[in-house]
C-alpha cells in the first residue's frame, strides 16, 4: 500500500507540473518548446533521461559478472558526446530542424528520409519498451501482485500515467518534469549508497572499500578476439552507441533542439556528459554494497532483481524502499516520457509531413498519434514478458547495435562524402546491413574465431556506408 501511495502522489506532482508548463500549447510547443528552454535545465534533465530505470536496476546488478568494465563504455560515451557537440549539433541548428531526420531528406531524398525515421521509430520503440519492462516488473512485484492484478495492467497503468502528463505540453513539459525526476533519481542513489556504506564499512572510506573489492576491476586488455569486455571493444562500442543513441536519435536530440541557440545546446551537452562519469561510477559502487549486503543478510537475489530485493528486505528501514521506488520511477519515466514525445514528433513530422502550425486538425491528429504510439508501447512491453531473458541493459545495447547501424552509415556518408546515392536502394541497404551484422554476431566465433561485442555497431554502420558508396555517384540529384 505504501508503494501505491508513493506512486499516486508522485504522478500527481507530475500532472500539476504539466498543467503549469503546458499553457495554451500548440504543435510548436509540443515539438520544440518554442526553442526557449534554459540549457542548464535541459542538461540536468538529460542525466535522468540518459540513465533511465535500466541503469538504476541493471548496472548495479551487472557488477558480479562484469566488474567495473562498464566504465570503459562510459569513457567511450565522452568521446561520442564530443562528436555530437561539435559535429552534429551545428548541423541541426544550421538547418533549423524539428526532426533531425529532415537532414536525410535534404541530403539524399525522400526514401532515405523515411528510412531514417522508420529506423528511429523501431529503435526507440524497442529501447523504450526494454526500459519500461524492467520498471513494470518491479511495480508488479511491489504493487500489482498484492492487488491480484496481471502484468499487463501494470504496463497499461504506467504508460497511461506518462500519457496524462505529456499529451498536451509535449517536450516543453518534459524539460521540467525530467529535471524533477533526475533530482529524485540522484537523491535515491546517494541516500542508498550512504546508508549501505554506513552499515558495511563505517570505519573505512567508500573509495577504499570499493576499490579493494574483488569486483572493482575496470580495464580489460587481454584476449582481444575472445573477450567481449576488452577495453578497445567497449570504448569504441560506447562511443558509437552514444553517437547513434543520442546524436542520431530524435528522442535525445529533441531536448537539445529546444535550447535558444547552438551555444546553449553545446554547453548542455558538455556539462551533461561530464556528469555521467561520477554518476555511473556511483551506480557501480552501489552494486558492490548491494551484493555484499545481500550476502550478509542471506538475500538470494542477483542481477536485475538485486536492488529491489535489498531495498525492500526486512533488515532495512521502510524509507529505503520508498527512496528506491521514487528513484526507479523517476529514472524510468524521465526516459520513457521523452521517448513517447519523440516518437510522436517523428511520426507526425517525418511520416505524416506535419509542420509546427497550430491548425486544429493537425493538433487533433498529433493527439491521436500520441495515443496510438502509447498503445503500441504497451503491447511491446507485454510481449517482452515472454522473450527477455538476460540483463536488460545488455539487451538494450545489443538491439541498438542492429537498429542504429543504418542510421550511423547514412549520416556518416552524408557528412563525410559529397557523393549522391540512388535513393530507391537505401531501404534495401538498411535491411541488408543489420542482417549481415546479425550473422556475424551469431556465427563469428565459429567462422572467424572472434566474439563480437558492442563494436558490432561500427561494423553495421560501415556495411551501410559501403553499400551507399556502391549505389552512389558524383552526380547531383536533379
Amino acid at each position: 500500500m505504501t508503494a501505491l501511495i508513493v506512486i499516486v502522489i508522485y504522478f500527481a506532482v507530475l500532472v500539476i507540473i504539466s498543467r503549469l508548463t503546458a499553457g495554451k500549447a500548440d504543435n510548436a510547443t509540443f515539438f520544440t518548446a518554442n526553442r526557449q528552454s534554459p540549457w542548464y535545465l535541459v542538461a540536468f534533465g538529460m542525466i535522468g533521461a540518459s540513465l533511465s530505470g535500466v541503469t538504476f536496476i541493471s548496472v548495479p546488478g551487472w557488477v558480479a559478472t562484469n566488474g567495473f568494465s562498464y566504465m570503459q563504455m562510459v569513457f567511450g560515451y565522452l568521446a561520442g558526446y564530443a562528436v555530437i557537440a561539435f559535429v552534429l549539433l551545428p548541423l541541426y541548428y544550421r538547418l533549423n530542424l524539428v526532426s533531425i531526420y529532415g537532414y536525410l531528406h535534404q541530403r539524399f531524398g525522400f526514401r532515405s528520409y523515411q528510412t531514417g525515421a522508420w529506423f528511429f521509430l523501431l529503435s526507440r520503440l524497442l529501447g523504450s519498451a526494454f526500459r519500461l519492462y524492467i520498471v513494470a516488473l518491479v511495480l508488479q512485484l511491489l504493487v500489482f501482485d498484492a492487488l491480484g492484478l496481471p502484468f499487463w495492467v501494470a504496463v497499461l497503468s504506467t504508460v497511461l500515467l506518462i500519457w496524462l502528463y505529456t499529451h498536451k505540453g509535449g517536450i516543453k513539459t518534459i524539460i521540467y518534469t525530467d529535471t524533477l525526476q533526475t533530482l529524485f533519481m540522484l537523491l535515491a542513489l546517494g541516500f542508498t549508497f550512504y546508508f549501505l556504506h554506513d552499515m558495511l564499512s563505517p570505519n573505512q572510506s567508500a573509495v577504499a572499500y570499493v576499490s579493494n573489492h574483488d569486483w572493482s576491476k575496470m580495464f580489460y586488455w587481454d584476449s582481444f578476439g575472445s573477450e567481449p569486455r576488452h577495453f578497445v571493444k567497449q570504448f569504441i562500442g560506447g562511443m558509437f552507441i552514444t553517437i547513434t543513441m543520442t546524436g542520431l536519435d530524435q528522442d535525445m536530440m529533441q531536448k537539445n533542439l529546444t535550447c535558444k541557440h547552438l551555444g546553449d545546446a553545446r554547453k548542455n551537452m558538455i556539462w551533461f556528459s561530464l556528469c555521467l562519469l561520477p554518476v555511473n561510477l556511483l551506480f557501480l559502487g552501489l552494486g558492490v554494497y548491494l551484493y555484499d549486503y545481500a550476502a550478509m543478510m542471506n538475500i538470494s537475489a542477483a542481477g536485475d532483481e538485486l536492488f529491489a530485493a535489498v531495498a525492500f528486505s526486512e533488515g532495512l528501514p521502510v524509507w529505503i524502499g520508498v527512496v528506491f521506488l521514487l528513484g526507479l520511477v523517476a529514472a524510468a519515466y524521465s526516459s520513457a516520457d521523452s521517448a513517447l514525445t519523440a516518437m510522436t514528433t517523428s511520426f507526425c513530422v517525418d511520416i505524416l509531413g506535419m509542420d509546427k502550425t497550430a491548425d486544429i486538425r493537425e493538433i487533433r491528429t498529433r493527439k491521436w498519434v500520441h495515443v496510438g504510439i502509447s498503445v503500441l508501447l504497451v503491447i511491446v512491453v507485454v510481449v517482452f514478458r515472454y522473450v527477455v531473458s538476460e540483463s536488460v541493459i545488455k539487451e538494450i545495447f545489443t538491439v541498438a547495435t542492429f537498429t542504429y547501424g543504418p542510421l550511423l552509415g547514412l549520416y556518416a556518408f552524408g557528412l563525410f562524402t559529397k557523393r549522391d546515392v540512388t535513393d530507391r536502394y537505401v531501404p534495401l541497404l538498411a535491411i541488408a546491413a543489420p542482417t549481415i551484422s546479425g550473422i556475424l554476431y551469431v556465427y563469428g566465433p565459429q567462422l572467424i574465431g572472434y566474439t563480437f561485442s558492442f563494436e558490432l555497431l561500427l561494423i553495421n554502420g560501415s556495411l551501410m556506408f559501403l553499400g551507399l558508396w556502391l549505389v552512389s555517384s558524383t552526380k547531383k540529384r536533379s
